[in-house]
Parts: C-alpha cells; structure tokens; sequence
C-alpha cells in the first residue's frame, strides 16, 4: 500500500532470496559453511533442508545469519541509494532480532501486528507449514512483547484489509510529513 502511494519499498526476503538463488552471492558461502547437500540442483539454497538444520540448532541459525545478513544489509543500502521515492521503507522480517545492526540505519520502526494465534494460522495458509513447525521458527524470533517495545508505530493486522488500509494511510501522511 505505502509503494501504491509513493514510498520507495525494499523487501529484505525478497533479497534473501535473490542472494540464496541459483548463481546468488551467498551460494558458495553457504556450500562451503553447510555442504553440498544444502544446494539443491539447480545452484539455490535448498531453503527446507536449511530452515529443518538452522530450526533445530541455534548455532548453524547464527553461521546461517553470519553470511546472509551481511550480505543483505549492504544489498539493502546499495538498492535504499539507488531508488527514489517520498521515502524509502525496508521491509525486515527479522529486524528486531538484529536491532543493533538496524537502529542506526533507519528512523522509524513499525511493527505490523496481530495476536500469535492469528499469525501462526495465516504462516500456516502462506506457506503449508505445520503449527509445530510455525511455532518452532517462532520460538527462534523476537517475541510478540519485544517486537512491540521496539516499535515506534503500530499497525494492527488483526481486523479486514479496509482496517489496515485505513492505518497504513495514517502512517503514509505521518512519514510524508516527516520526508519534508
């Protein structure tokens, strides 16, 4: 909605994904850190096999964020640099779990949020992951309570799209008022 509007908007996933493709950046990195079994055969990441191993270990989770989240934030700053718009939102799924790394870099946070139970069912229709496996990746992220007291705006995701369209309007005249 912000982009439809006019902000500049970078997806922090997208970038991943980009990153841990067939020929991405971070493919021999993470062949070299994890074994070829974790490329699958077109030369990308094979991103089940790498979220079961990283899930299960937090410390192949912290080898996994050693290569690809440098590699993000330079992509994301390069792009930030390079796209014009009335301001620039970056989309970080994780942001609030490497907030040192982030908190410098931009001006405001807003947490998107709704109740856990609710997030858990919509990660479950998105993606065909069990609630075990949802709750598993869950329990590896911030919580619900530290997103929230990172946030410096919130939306509420938990009613119908004309709701959060409504707030992501009030944000969207908030930050062009802020960008003058």
């Amino acid at each position: 909605m912000l982009q439809e509007w006019g902000a500049a908007v970078i997806d922090a996933d997208a970038v991943a994904h980009e990153l841990t493709g067939p020929g991405g950046q971070a493919v021999p990195a993470l062949r070299e850190a994890f074994g070829e079994h974790m490329v699958d055969a077109l030369g990308a990441l094979d991103r089940a096999r790498m979220r079961a191993a990283v899930f299960a270990d937090a410390e192949q989770r912290k080898r996994l964020e050693a290569i690809l989240h440098p590699l993000i934030g330079a992509r994301l700053s390069l792009l930030a640099e390079q796209l014009a718009g009335s301001y620039v939102v970056l989309v970080v799924p994780l942001l609030v779990e490497s907030l040192a790394r982030w908190r410098q870099r931009v001006d405001r946070i807003v947490v998107v949020d709704c109740p856990v139970e609710q997030q858990e069912l919509r990660v479950m229709q998105r993606s065909g992951l069990s609630r075990e496996q949802v709750q598993d990746i869950m329990r590896a992220q911030a919580t619900r309570e530290q997103r929230l007291v990172a946030a410096d705006e919130v939306i509420d995701n938990s009613g119908d799209l004309a709701q959060l369209r409504e707030q992501a309007l009030r944000l969207h005249r908030r930050m062009l008022a802020a960008a003058v």
